[in-house]
């Protein structure tokens, strides 16, 4: 063996090796327990992150129960990532003095399309790179035509169940980047802001947003308020910098008597508060700010003025009109941002395709009350519950080109929609035209990777013509499916808790009847040493593969999980990397010990892998190697008992702390003084069971030593588990 342990010579010959035999397959154990988890798609556009290298969690479960002789698949797949796709790609554009507008939908759909086939191939050498160990062969693209028909099967069948919807709403837009955004995805901030106190008539009320007045179709009090009753249900008349105004007083008990005067002005098409007063009251609504993000014509000499633009003038306007009574400068409120670009959304009024959340989340949440998931930590139970008891109807249109285009067609002749399963449909079927027009918008990314589960498995038949939910006559129709799913293990970051993990137990219920996942493993953020968030402005980024390339990739997978209990974010440095290197050189250094003794003796002594530990109890004639083989027994027990139980820190740490100080320092030192045949068997098998222990979660260098000490045998593909008696 070389003196040093040399990670770039060892790592990708090895995963080939891995690769070539087919060892990452369930089929290796055809007749084993099914165990399966789906890899969370990651952006195939995107270079991987540290968020991504915490996919180490399940390559351990995954390597772990291969050797515990389970059936075991890992299956991959990556996400076209609409919104943020697109962003990306456009930001190259913009590089280029370009825009989206230059392109019609159909070549720039193709343009992007060609970008991120340009970088797919790199994501899945980087995952391969930190030794994950996926079933390549059953690879998924969220954009794959077996996928896409799926994800129309379930919309077609929630439309039928009248689940889904069309109506106008008002949405969160971003007039940047052109889309609308469900409410989970809006970024809220906490900013100071003019509050202006404008005359209204009679009124003096107060608002952030004074360019939207042309909008106001009432003016509203609290139907309690003394200081206003006698106002309510009458007309009251005022100058609004484009003419005289006559609105209506309405009582609502949305309205805080608190705020401001009191009084507020009801703008139905750019306040969410509004709109729901709006649709109370029976109020019209005029739309004053466009998805451009400027004033419209209803402004009068404002229109094509920008939001903030807009806002100056008007208060401008109005106080050379007298009709701005003050400003507190003081003001602090929330408001919604876009949590790519960073911009103010618009709430603006946009027909869009809703799913009817409430059904959906009441059968998730009867699940989980009735443990058919187990959350790790159990603390997210109540987390996921809460999202849904309170999620609001889902917004699933986006106003982008790259994506599933909506299977929905709009009649020319009656402006009735037709839904399918993908066909473009030949005719109306309400007034027989044949001139229909397919909505320009594509599914939210969420909708189709909340089918993950189920279709990356049912997708696996290459067959068309089952039906959703699947019945256990059609159950047949994919063996995968059939065989693994529910899936074993969701494993994921917390912050997608509610953006993802819920949206697939709804979706996965609605479509078969069953769980998606028997549990979630909900992990940490990756952090830097001083517990901030990693960020290219900050300059605190660490890349797991440069990391990998300059420590090893085991080096790289301990560190993320040394200290890491589930849910808990991780503080990572170089440091720490560093620091499992040594590690693996100690783990390196304990092997050149073993196979130095064997090459110096003549004859050679023995290597042997295949006692139990009983034999070896058997063969020990010290109380040392008594001692050593007991605490060995009883680190098999613990470290198979920690990783049942997800508790792999612990596993981790107990592992590295009785190589280093137990095993190392003590029982090495101990035995070069009285090495013969028997001691020296011992300790050879002793280390080889520690390797196998170590196998999860440090890949290659266990399997480098393994293949030396055992004629090039694979602890992945023949070893199995060590098993304590």
């Amino acid at each position: 063996m070389n003196k040093i342990y040399n990670h770039k010579e060892v790592e990708e010959k090895i995963y080939k090796k891995w690769e070539d035999s087919g060892s990452f397959k369930p089929e290796v154990n055809p007749n084993g327990q099914p165990y399966s988890i789906i890899l969370p798609p990651p952006n195939a556009n995107a270079p991987l992150h540290f968020g991504h290298a915490m996919y180490v969690v399940e390559d351990i479960l995954v390597r772990f129960r291969r050797m515990m002789g389970h059936a075991t698949l890992w299956l991959p797949g990556t996400d076209h990532a609409g919104f943020e796709t697109q962003f990306v790609f456009e930001r190259e554009l913009q590089r280029e003095g370009k825009s989206r507008f230059d392109y019609d939908r159909e070549k720039l759909y193709q343009m992007i399309w060609d970008f991120v086939e340009s970088n797919r191939g790199e994501m899945e050498k980087q995952l391969k790179s930190l030794g994950f160990s996926l079933d390549w062969d059953r690879m998924r693209f969220t954009l794959d035509p077996e996928i896409i028909k799926i994800v129309y099967k379930t919309f077609k069948k929630l439309y039928d169940d009248e689940l889904i919807y069309r109506d106008l709403k008002l949405i969160n837009f971003c007039t940047h980047d052109g889309t609308s955004f469900s409410d989970l995805e809006v970024k809220h901030i906490e900013q100071k802001d003019p509050l202006y106190y404008m005359r209204y008539g009679p009124f003096s009320l107060a608002t952030v947003r004074p360019e939207t007045k042309f909008g106001d179709t009432a003016v509203a009090v609290h139907p309690d308020d003394k200081r206003y009753k006698k106002y309510i249900g009458k007309e009251i008349e005022f100058e609004s910098l484009i003419g005289r105004v006559k609105l209506k007083v309405i009582g609502d008990s949305a309205v805080d008597p608190e705020f401001g005067t009191g009084v507020v002005k009801v703008t139905p098409s750019h306040d969410f508060n509004d709109f729901e007063m709006g649709k109370r009251h029976n109020l019209p609504m005029r739309q004053v700010i466009g998805f451009d993000g400027r004033l419209t014509s209803l402004t009068g000499k404002y229109k094509g003025l920008k939001v903030a633009e807009a806002r100056r003038i008007v208060s401008e306007d109005l106080k050379k009109e007298g009709l701005l009574e003050k400003i507190d400068e003081r003001y602090t409120h929330t408001v919604a941002t876009c949590y790519k670009c960073g911009r103010v959304l618009e709430p603006l009024p946009l027909e869009q395709w809703f799913v009817k959340v409430k059904p959906l989340a009441d059968a998730a949440l009867n699940a989980i009350k009735k443990g058919e998931i187990k959350f790790i930590p159990k603390r997210f139970e109540k987390t996921a519950s809460t999202w849904l008891e309170n999620f609001h109807d889902w917004n699933i249109s986006r106003q982008l080109v790259w994506g599933i285009r909506i299977p929905a067609w709009k009649c020319k002749d009656c402006s009735k929609w037709t839904v399918t399963e993908g066909m473009v449909p030949e005719q109306c079927p309400n007034c027989k035209s044949k001139e229909l027009v397919q909505d320009t918008d594509t599914f939210d990314t969420w909708f189709s990777s909340g089918q993950w589960p189920y279709a990356t498995l049912l997708s696996q038949s290459r067959i068309s013509n089952f039906q959703l939910p699947i019945s256990n006559e059609d159950i047949n129709i994919s063996q995968d499916f059939k065989k693994f799913y529910p899936t074993s293990v969701m494993e994921t970051g917390y912050d997608i808790l509610p953006w993802w993990v819920v949206r697939m137990i709804m979706l996965g219920i609605y479509e078969t009847g069953k769980v998606p996942f028997k549990t979630v493993y909900l992990h940490g953020l990756v952090r830097d040493q001083k517990g901030k968030k990693m960020s290219k402005s900050r300059g605190n980024v660490i890349n797991p593969i440069d990391m990998a390339e300059k420590y090893s990739a085991d080096a790289v997978r301990m560190a993320l999980i040394f200290g890491a209990s589930a849910g808990n974010d991780l503080s990572l440095s170089e440091d720490k990397i560093r620091g499992m290197r040594n590690f693996t050189n100690k783990i390196w250094n304990i092997a050149r010990f073993i196979d130095l003794k064997r090459e110096t003796r003549n004859p050679k002594l023995e290597i042997r892998n295949n006692l139990t530990i009983e034999q070896l109890s058997n063969l020990a004639t010290t109380q040392t190697d008594k001692e050593m083989i007991k605490l060995v027994e009883e680190l098999v027990k613990r470290t198979t008992k920690h990783i049942e139980k997800f508790e792999l820190n612990l596993a981790a740490e107990g592992l590295y702390e009785f190589m280093w100080h137990e095993f190392a320092d003590k029982y090495i030192e101990n035995v070069k003084g009285r090495l013969d045949k028997d001691s020296y068997i011992i300790v050879n098998t002793l280390y080889l069971i520690l390797l196998r222990l170590l196998h999860p979660f440090m890949p290659f260098i266990t399997e480098e030593i393994f293949g030396k000490f055992s004629g090039n045998n694979s602890l992945l593909i023949t070893e199995k588990w060590p098993k304590a008696e």
